[in-house]
């Protein structure tokens, strides 16, 4: 088991060295439960998280280990720029974990540290910070800010270096440093101002679309080393926003790559509730020993085993609600099933790796509206009974690889067409990117390795086809779990008298809505093949 941070260590560089494996870094850290899903601290790069160690210190509220391996890895610098390597930070942990001491200690750094930093690396743009604190409702964030926030810094030797606004409406910390720390809610007209360097969502999964986020984004484009915080336990069915999140978080990790997006997840999904061994793999505040714990006051762990069995003893007519506090496991995760969706057991019943596809097969593209993660989905004619068969080629976070991988895939398979949404879809975004590599839009007579673009009426087409395969058992695909994952969160809506991929209900299902458009493409150019038989149409 790893060993407790000393109180030096909590305020000074944690020793680490190039090389060391993920099970080593945990342990320098003192991490009795890494994250389940999470960014991996690079022991190469500087971190500001030593600044914030030490801010913590002075509020009087020493970091975790948790907390502290969360703020050296989201504040890592980039040794060739001096920036901050992450522009955007996801957190998920369950309650009770100390997500408010951690916010209030990056706002403060970010308000005493970076203005100076900012002078150092972007002189014009001068060192005055601007940080908004947000919630779902702005009560609610005026009750944290007022409640929470402010009698921790009054309390610190830090509160002869800040006057406070508490007028309603223009809640605010201002410091010496010039730095503002104000507060908004979640509406259609909070978060838009001229420049802001740190937005913190807390709560997110409340966060009933991305607006926040289209009201940063912009605000931080000409800011130097700018980040987006969202801070929060587990959501709901309802939390489309933060399921969109976890699930870019989850790839990002996954895929390896180098990225601006860093993501910490601390979960447990299958494991029993009433264990206290499945409690300690997902809680990070939680006291593994309560003896040791209780003789060190500077480990500061916030949950007990005893306050958890609690916990579980209160919920015990709504087991679901405590999964989602203490578990992290999002609560309705489980959707009743669609009449018009299979089940998934069929669709596990259609997984055939064997297949290659031919010179007849169609490309489909799908993206999200914030262009942070997209899908390219191959599909051609089976063998036999069977009508098509599916293949995810690429699904990758961002859009920007994708005209270039697309040029490589236009180049060596020659596709007869690519499905992708111009129309009223997210994908229109893509018109442009994917013409400067020549594959557009037919204005007259389509050619073959064009743009096939579905109205409604061929995405509700496609997307019975695909239903109506997977129901007949004449589709196949090679049991991606991208697609697989997709489809156990599928579900439709009513457009008129057709049904469509209900994108709202639905969980992540880019990989699906790239599956519909590459049939859509297929059965819509298959003519364009030069060695295909129009003949073979007809039974």
């Amino acid at each position: 088991m790893a060993s407790a941070l000393s109180d030096r260590q909590r305020i000074g560089p944690v020793p680490l060295r190039v090389g060391m494996s993920p099970e080593e870094i945990y342990a320098a850290y003192g991490l009795t439960c890494p994250p389940r899903v999470g960014t991996l601290r690079n022991p190469a790069r500087k971190t500001y998280g030593v600044g914030v160690a030490r801010i913590a210190a002075q509020l009087g509220q020493p970091l975790m280990p948790w907390q502290r391996y969360a703020v050296d890895t989201a504040l890592e610098v980039d040794p060739d720029t001096g920036w901050l390597v992450y522009r955007d930070v996801t957190l998920v942990v369950p309650r009770q974990s100390g997500k408010t001491t951690l916010i209030l200690s990056v706002k403060a750094h970010r308000a005493l540290k970076m203005g100076s930093e900012a002078l150092r690396f972007r002189p014009s743009q001068g060192p005055r910070q601007f940080i908004l604190y947000a919630a779902q409702k702005l009560l609610a964030a005026r009750r944290k800010f007022v409640e929470e926030h402010l009698p921790v810094l009054q309390a610190s030797p830090l509160s002869s270096r800040f006057t406070t606004r508490l007028a309603n409406g223009s809640e605010s910390v201002l410091w010496d440093t010039g730095a503002l720390d104000s507060i908004t809610a979640n509406t259609e007209t909070s978060g838009h101002g001229p420049t802001l360097d740190l937005g913190v969502e807390d709560e997110f999964w409340a966060a009933v679309d991305h607006r926040l986020e289209q009201a940063f984004s912009p605000a931080m484009l000409t800011r130097w080393s700018p980040q987006h915080w969202r801070v929060s336990t587990e959501g709901t069915e309802a939390s489309t926003y933060m399921a969109t999140k976890v699930e870019l978080g989850r790839l990002v990790v996954a895929s390896g790559e180098p990225t601006q997006i860093c993501y910490l997840e601390w979960s447990n999904l299958d494991g029993p509730r009433d264990a206290p061994a499945t409690w300690l793999t997902c809680m990070p505040a939680l006291c593994p020993t309560p003896g040791e714990c209780d003789c060190s006051p500077t480990w500061r762990h916030t949950v007990t085993l005893d306050t958890v069995a609690g916990e579980l003893e209160k919920f015990k007519t709504t087991p679901d609600e405590f999964d989602r506090a203490y578990l992290n496991r999002r609560k309705g995760s489980v959707l009743p099933p669609d009449p018009n969706v299979p089940p998934v057991e069929r669709w596990n019943d259609l997984i055939d790796i064997r297949q290659a596809p031919g010179d007849l097969l169609a490309f489909g593209i799908a993206c999200d509206w914030q262009g942070t993660e997209a899908a390219i989905v191959a599909a051609w004619p089976g063998e036999g009974p069977v009508k098509h068969h599916l293949r995810v080629i690429e699904y990758k976070p961002g859009v920007d690889w994708l005209p270039d991988r697309c040029a490589e895939l236009d180049e060596r398979w020659t596709p007869v067409a690519w499905g992708v949404d111009l129309g009223g879809g997210p994908t229109k975004q893509l018109k442009q990117p994917l013409l400067d590599v020549e594959i557009e839009l037919p204005s007259g007579e389509p050619k073959r390795g064009d743009i096939a673009s579905p109205l409604v009426s061929d995405s509700a087409a496609y997307t019975a086809t695909l239903l109506g395969e997977v129901r007949a058992g004449t589709m196949r695909h090679e049991g991606q779990d991208a697609l697989t994952d997709a489809y156990k969160v599928a579900r439709t809506k009513p457009s008129g008298d057709v049904w469509l991929l209900d994108r709202k209900a639905s969980g992540n299902v880019i990989c699906l809505q790239a599956a519909i458009s590459a049939l859509f493409a297929l059965e819509t150019r298959k003519h364009l093949a030069d060695d295909y038989d129009v003949a073979d149409s007809f039974g």
